[in-house]
């Protein structure tokens, strides 16, 4: 019965050194999140049920009332960077358009309002999200769609993603268009570095061909005040196909404070597209002294646009469940466009250009 008690008295000994009076482990790190959203973490030295006494690495020990404490949870030393917990930071996974191949949470959420329209996006699954995306005017708009494929080394991780576009009630809906993506991430989530490549795909809706001017020859027709002019059966001489394009994107992030991140996108976009243009041949000098006009078949060609959107952002992050992102996005291009009107003096001219300009972004983040 001496052997027993000493035992007992050994074994309450114990479990009061690792896991202390309070039921906390005094060698583990806790998260612990407040109300208003800000987390600190460090170790649980009390708990007397009404407030909670940690030592944390940047504010020394500190008193928490638990009416203010959402949720304490133990964390990994890997998860800790520079006192800040970004474990489970899911705005991590974005840069400023594209995304790299962390996963969200199961069952963690969070909303983006950007100057062009808000997103939305739901983790249905530990590597598996879903999301919607739109402008203020609620059209376009498109799913999300991201898978994230981990692997041995925590380092490395893989992903693929998918959006699915329509341009709404613009246009009757008749525009559609998608980009989907292959990416692979090294680093954590505080540091990274993302290569993708993608290909996309958008149609305006417009018909084609098919709107074009049905090949023949037309008669003239007076007006009111006796003048001729050409009477076509579609005043639309012109029309588009699919827009093509091959995608290629290397992104990241770096600390640069306890709450500051800075972030680069940059894309590259070989753009490509069906266009359609006729010629039109008039019996006179002119479209109001010829009496008839001659339209040719419709020519297809394609025009073409080599892009580099670079995209520089700074991340301000006070808690975890919010954050605002600063970007001075800018786009450097050229196009390579035939023109198409069958009332141009040079219809399939060749013309080039060149054209660089500013697209500043500010966007909200907010854990749902």
């Amino acid at each position: 019965m001496r052997n027993l008690s000493f035992l007992m008295v050994l074994f309450f000994a114990l479990s009061t050194r690792v896991y202390g009076q309070n039921g906390y482990d005094p060698h583990l790190k806790y998260a612990v999140t407040k109300l208003d959203g800000t987390v600190y973490i460090g170790n649980i030295l009390n708990d007397d049920g009404r407030e909670i006494l940690m030592s944390t690495e940047n504010l020394g020990n500190i008193y928490i009332p638990k009416s203010q404490i959402r949720s304490i949870k133990p964390v990994d030393e890997k998860d800790v960077k520079r006192g800040v917990y970004v474990g489970e930071n899911i705005f991590t996974t974005r840069y400023q358009f594209t995304t790299n191949s962390f996963p969200i949470k199961k069952g963690d959420n969070y909303a983006v309002l950007n100057l062009y329209g808000p997103e939305v996006h739901f983790s249905v699954a530990n590597n598996f999200s879903v999301g919607v995306m739109s402008t203020w005017i609620a059209s376009p708009i498109a799913l999300a769609l991201k898978y994230t494929i981990p692997t041995s080394n925590d380092n490395l991780n893989f992903g693929v993603g998918t959006l699915l576009g329509s341009s709404g009630y613009l246009n009757q809906a008749k525009g559609y268009g998608g980009l989907h993506w292959g990416m692979a991430t090294y680093g954590d989530r505080f540091n990274n570095v993302t290569a993708s490549v993608g290909y996309g795909y958008f149609n305006i809706g417009d018909g084609g061909s098919d709107r074009m001017i049905p090949t023949g020859t037309y008669n003239a027709i007076q007006d009111e005040w006796g003048n001729s002019y050409m009477k076509l059966p579609d005043n639309v001489a012109y029309g588009s196909g699919t827009s093509t394009a091959p995608i290629f994107g290397l992104s990241g992030m770096f600390a640069v404070g306890e709450r500051t991140t800075f972030i680069v996108d940059i894309m590259g976009v070989l753009g490509e597209q069906k266009r359609y243009y006729q010629t039109a041949t008039y019996d006179g000098q002119s479209i109001y002294s010829s009496t008839v006009v001659t339209i040719s078949e419709p020519v297809e060609y394609r025009s073409t646009s080599q892009n580099l959107i670079v995209m520089p952002a700074l991340r301000f992050q006070r808690k975890d469940t919010r954050a605002v992102q600063v970007s001075l996005a800018g786009i450097i291009g050229r196009s390579s466009v035939r023109e198409s009107s069958v009332f141009h003096p040079n219809p399939g001219q060749l013309n080039k250009n060149s054209y660089s300009f500013p697209v500043p972004q500010v966007s909200w983040f907010f854990k749902l």
